[in-house]
């Protein structure tokens, strides 16, 4: 029996190894998850079950930044007229002479994953270990909440121990523009405001409530200019 092209992708996914995040650098709170490792892993899982992608790219250029839109095409090499799509991965970049070239790497990065549902993660032996999550018991607390007094004595931060709250808050006051605000509250942190949601909601509303306030401000300044 003929193996069709959601069977060939479907046996690449369960085959795909896991890809190994990089090391921080200076300024980065995470370990990043690079395009080059990423492609590296689903090539080669794509390649041995005859498969091939083929991506096109879609720019939309704004005042401050460019908006790249991957549009990846995956063949089945066996039969050229069977493909899969995997549409609308982007990304945001700067407007210089590297801005189109990293945003077409980093959506063509989430293109794979998503095609492949990859497994990301960091272990000090392997690269990458699977672990199930620890589950929370009633009388130990998950995260551990901190609180900082404000400077003028009427308000607090509410700090987390994994997440840098004041550093996300800093970012979104400092939004320029709404793309940028939706980037950072739907991508660059998206997976540590989930976070503060499950485990620290007083934080969670902090940053949500500065978001919320910058997007206003930001609204108001588009219909004066």
């Amino acid at each position: 029996m003929k193996t069709n092209i959601y069977q060939k992708l479907h046996k690449a996914s369960c085959e795909a190894g896991g890809v190994v995040k990089g090391k921080k650098v200076p300024g980065m709170h995470f370990n990043p998850l690079q395009h080059d490792e990423v492609q590296k892993v689903a090539m080669q899982t794509l390649l041995n079950n005859d498969l091939y992608p083929v991506c096109t790219y879609e720019s939309e250029i704004k005042e401050s930044f460019v908006m790249i839109t991957c549009n990846m095409k995956i063949h089945d090499v066996s039969d050229p007229t069977a493909f899969i799509e995997i549409n609308g991965c982007s990304a945001f970049a700067n407007l210089d002479k590297f801005g189109t070239g990293n945003g077409m790497s980093y959506a063509k990065k989430y293109a794979f994953l998503n095609a492949l549902n990859l497994k990301t993660g960091l272990d000090n032996d392997d690269g990458y270990k699977t672990k199930p999550f620890e589950k929370p018991t009633h009388n130990i607390p998950r995260v551990t909440a901190k609180t900082k007094t404000a400077t003028n004595g009427t308000s607090h931060a509410y700090l987390d121990d994994k997440v840098d709250v004041e550093m996300i808050k800093d970012h979104l006051k400092n939004a320029q523009h709404i793309p940028r605000l939706n980037y950072l509250m739907n991508t660059a942190y998206k997976n540590e405001i989930n976070h503060l949601l499950k485990n620290n909601l007083r934080a969670y509303r902090q940053v949500t409530d500065i978001a919320e306030s910058r997007e206003l401000i930001l609204n108001n300044q588009s219909k004066i200019d």
